[in-house]
């Protein structure tokens, strides 16, 4: 019973969606500046400021929006924003202002069977419906 017992598979889940919220937070901390770089251009940067950003934004469900802060929540739509904005390969791609899109996590979000629910799936969809133009 001990691993595949429902409340081992909770925990694994819950400290699973800790990970990626801390990671997504982190990310969004080097992608506002904090090194003493300049240079875009360092191996290990990306156009986010950190190579696990991307992942991190695409990976993200409705589990973790609603076990996030209200500050961890802003970072998570600011990194979706971002990404699919088109940062990451400097296109450009259609985003919901982040007011917005927060609205619609916080609703899609509320209901049992959308925990498993990719944000940026979410997201967008929404942002093609939108009429804000790249």
């Amino acid at each position: 019973m001990g691993g595949n017992s429902p409340a081992a598979r909770q925990r694994s889940r819950g400290a699973k969606r800790q990970v990626a919220v801390g990671v997504a937070c982190l990310a969004a901390l080097v992608a506002a500046g904090c090194g003493d770089s300049d240079d875009a251009s360092d191996s290990g940067s990306s156009a986010l400021g950190a190579p696990d950003v991307q992942t991190t934004a695409r990976e993200t469900d409705c589990t973790d929006w609603n076990d996030a802060t209200v500050e961890e929540r802003q970072i998570i739509v600011e990194s979706i924003a971002e990404f699919e904005g088109g940062a990451p390969t400097g296109t450009t791609g259609r985003t919901l202002p982040d007011d917005e899109a927060y609205d619609l996590f916080q609703r899609t979000c509320e209901n049992d069977y959308a925990s498993a629910f990719k944000l940026y799936k979410i997201y967008v969809r929404a942002a093609a419906f939108s009429s804000e133009q790249p």
